[in-house]
């Protein structure tokens, strides 16, 4: 498959384009002190990325919807006032995005993060300019169920060909939603998850650098 024909470039967001992994753990760290809860797996950044009530729910090992609620409220209460600006641009980042715009790209993030503190880390990074669309788990009510679901919809809304797009993401769970929509999928091998052997698929493109995801899809 010709990358070169991929002009529509959708990214993940955390682990991909930015590492917010120290603003994310300190709220969840401080959510769970607030009400007085041991996590029940240790707070490393191998847990950023599933769904903030999905994560949530596992560190605080119950699925008791009352609970999962006060987590959630503490934890956006710390993150989407100072948290979100501790983010950190993951080297060659910034530089490789603005070439792609520059040279004609047409770029969108679809992220398990809330749509609020997406669009506040944008402004923050001066980056709202270069994403023609940003898509949520939570932009829309209901919610979508997955990632897999939401990238359908992006697609579906902007009429673009699976055949001229390409999703970017840093863990396999990215890599198994670009499949579903018949995505070429880019394995950003720098983000919080290294793709292990077992756990790629043959057909998605590892990257070790931005520059080299530039170098291929131009």
């Amino acid at each position: 498959m010709n990358a070169k024909r991929h002009k529509v470039l959708i990214f993940d967001l955390d682990g991909t384009l930015i590492d917010s992994s120290a603003s994310i753990l300190a709220g969840f760290a401080a959510a769970l002190e607030k009400q007085k809860i041991t996590p029940k797996v240790s707070l490393t950044a191998q847990i950023i990325g599933p769904p903030l009530r999905q994560t949530l729910a596992m560190l605080a090992g119950t699925d008791d919807e009352s609970t999962i609620d006060l987590l959630a409220s503490d934890f956006k209460s710390y993150y989407d006032t100072e948290g979100y600006k501790a983010t950190h641009v993951f080297p060659g980042i910034d530089q490789m995005l603005r070439q792609l715009k520059a040279e004609g790209f047409e770029l969108h993030i679809a992220t398990n993060k809330r749509i609020l503190p997406t669009r506040l880390i944008l402004e923050h990074l001066n980056w709202s300019v270069l994403f023609q669309t940003v898509y949520a788990l939570d932009l829309r009510v209901p919610a979508f169920p997955d990632k897999a679901t939401m990238l359908s919809r992006l697609l579906q809304d902007l009429n673009i060909e699976k055949t001229k797009a390409s999703y970017i993401g840093d863990r396999p769970e990215d890599g198994q939603a670009a499949d579903k929509n018949e995505l070429t999928f880019y394995a950003a091998e720098w983000g919080y998850s290294p793709f292990s052997e077992n756990e790629t698929q043959q057909h998605w493109i590892k990257v070790n650098t931005p520059e080299a995801l530039h170098r291929l899809c131009c």
